[in-house]
């Protein structure tokens, strides 16, 4: 986490410092994806396939000129991010004040019958869609401005950073679910 703010602040990219990153979201990611496997066989391979299935579509709908941002769209995108992680960080400290199942309030709580962690999660995907879509966008913005190659690993991990939010994301709503069952 620390590592991918001092990316996101930083002016200059750092392809270390985006390495690190990577290497040590990777273990996290190891980690997380073992401990729900162990818990729900198979739950890695729906989880990587429907990331991959939401990369598919929004590339694709962004290359056939179908996915557009626009400045009202993003307005809206960063209020609502801005919600979500206020949102998380508010579930992350009552898991800590008093623990309410695996995933805190996604899990222990319900809105008309649907977990609100699958609401959330579904909310969560369409932000992540969005935000590959900006990340395309800006890749090819640069592209056509002759931007500096260093600026491709700023591009680089932009986009490893939604797809692992895409994933984590789509992993916890599997999770959540099949833990209903």
């Amino acid at each position: 986490f620390v590592l991918a703010l001092v990316n996101i602040f930083k002016k200059e990219p750092s392809p270390a410092l985006i390495l690190g990153y990577a290497a040590a979201q990777g273990l996290f990611l190891g980690g997380f994806s073992a401990i729900l496997e162990s818990m729900y066989s198979g739950i890695i391979f729906q989880a990587l396939l429907a990331t991959a299935c939401v990369i598919a579509v929004t590339l694709t709908g962004y290359a056939f000129r179908i996915f557009r941002t626009s400045p009202k769209l993003n307005k809206i995108f960063f209020i609502v991010i801005i919600g979500y992680g206020l949102f998380s960080l508010a579930n992350f400290v009552g898991m800590l004040v008093a623990p309410s199942g695996m995933f805190g309030w996604r899990s222990s709580v319900e809105i008309f019958g649907i977990p609100l962690g699958v609401i959330l999660g579904v909310l969560a995907v369409l932000l992540g869609a969005y935000s590959l879509v900006m990340d395309f966008e800006g890749i090819e913005m640069g592209v056509k401005r002759g931007v500096h190659k260093k600026y491709g690993w700023s591009a680089a991990f932009g986009l490893v950073l939604t797809i692992i939010w895409l994933y984590v994301e789509i992993l916890r709503i599997i999770a959540i679910l099949r833990g209903n069952n």
